[in-house]
């Protein structure tokens, strides 16, 4: 299936409806009065988030959701029909904008949530409704509201524990191969990654996190250039990053310092809270480096960088590394749920 993580629509929710004009006529009963019902309400328009969905692919090609409208009102004060309200499924990770207000309606992040993205219209007033001591036999009547309608846009961010990060060809598909049961293509030629993907790797048998394939990003990437500016927002959701850095590259005149530094400097470009998300710098194809020089290699790539954070050597097409890193991942993300529940539980300072 073809990833899709933008998508503009436009929803209508129906119409509220009239209400009637009409009087009791029955035998022996000469003055019955007025009984024109109410109409009913518009229906309203709900997105829902689901995990059967990974993609806005469907918002491509229905591009107009429009809900029932609300029938008229009945004799004998009977209400009309209510519209029935449309509830459309919507991958998890969504994020609900006004296109032309550029309005922030609502996030869709858990299985079942609703939305609300249009309001269905009121109904109207049947001529019941207008029956006073001085007016005995009204002929007034409402008709109902109109219901909402707006543009939306809607963006995907994919929701995962980790993400990967890095120029293409640095392995990070064969690495999300290595350690979950994904199968994003693997090839020797760059951006072999063209959208997105997810896998669950398991720890132990209880133990689990979701890891994301992001394509890789070029130099520029944050203004535009290459797959990276398309994608580098599905990294804002994620708990951690693996920087992952080729250090035998494709193209042998590539330096991987100088390749790991363009990655971080187009993640700084990008704004907001992505450079400042914990990562960890994983040095993969070590097996092309004779076994020797893997230590001494690896911690220059470290010093040159000056990175400070957790460093680890791994080979993604051998498996060699990637059960240690597997097992510090999951240490790391349980740790951190950890110290949010106590921050959660922790008395507020009411002075």
């Amino acid at each position: 299936m073809k990833f899709v993580d933008e998508a503009t629509v436009r929803v209508e929710a129906g119409n509220g409806g009239k209400g009637h004009v009409s009087f009791r006529r029955e035998k022996y009963i000469p003055f019955g009065g007025p009984d024109g019902g109410d109409g009913g309400d518009g229906g309203s328009v709900y997105l829902q988030g689901t995990e059967a969905l990974n993609t806005l692919i469907d918002m491509r090609f229905n591009r107009l959701i429009r809900a029932e409208h609300g029938e008229r009102g009945q004799s004998r004060n009977c209400t009309g029909k209510g519209g029935e309200d449309l509830i459309v499924p919507v991958p998890l990770g969504t994020i609900v904008y006004d296109d032309g207000t550029d309005e922030l309606i609502g996030d869709v992040t858990e299985e079942g949530q609703k939305l609300l993205v249009a309001s269905g219209g009121f109904h109207g007033l049947g001529n019941t409704r207008y029956k006073s001591s001085t007016n005995r036999a009204p002929r007034q009547f409402s008709n109902g509201t109109e219901g909402e309608q707006r543009v939306l846009r809607l963006e995907l961010k994919v929701l995962a524990d980790v993400g990967t990060l890095g120029l293409p060809n640095a392995g990070k598909s064969s690495l999300i191969r290595a350690i979950s049961s994904a199968q994003p293509k693997v090839a020797n030629y760059p951006f072999t990654t063209l959208h997105p993907s997810l896998g669950v790797v398991r720890a132990d048998e209880l133990r689990s996190f979701v890891i994301a394939d992001i394509p890789g990003i070029i130099e520029g990437a944050a203004e535009g250039a290459g797959l990276g500016n398309l994608f580098l927002r599905h990294l804002a959701r994620n708990n951690l990053l693996l920087h992952v850095v080729d250090v035998e590259p494709y193209e042998s005149d590539i330096d991987p310092v100088k390749a790991a530094k363009a990655a971080i400097e187009e993640i700084e470009k990008w704004g907001g809270d992505l450079a400042k998300k914990p990562r960890w710098l994983v040095l993969n194809k070590i097996d092309l480096l004779p076994e020797d020089e893997v230590d001494n290699y690896c911690q220059m790539i470290v010093n040159e960088l000056k990175w400070e954070g957790p460093v680890f050597n791994v080979s993604a097409i051998r498996k060699q590394g990637t059960n240690q890193l597997v097992h510090a991942i999951m240490d790391y993300l349980e740790e951190q749920k950890r110290l949010e529940v106590e921050q959660a539980d922790k008395p507020k300072d009411d002075s």
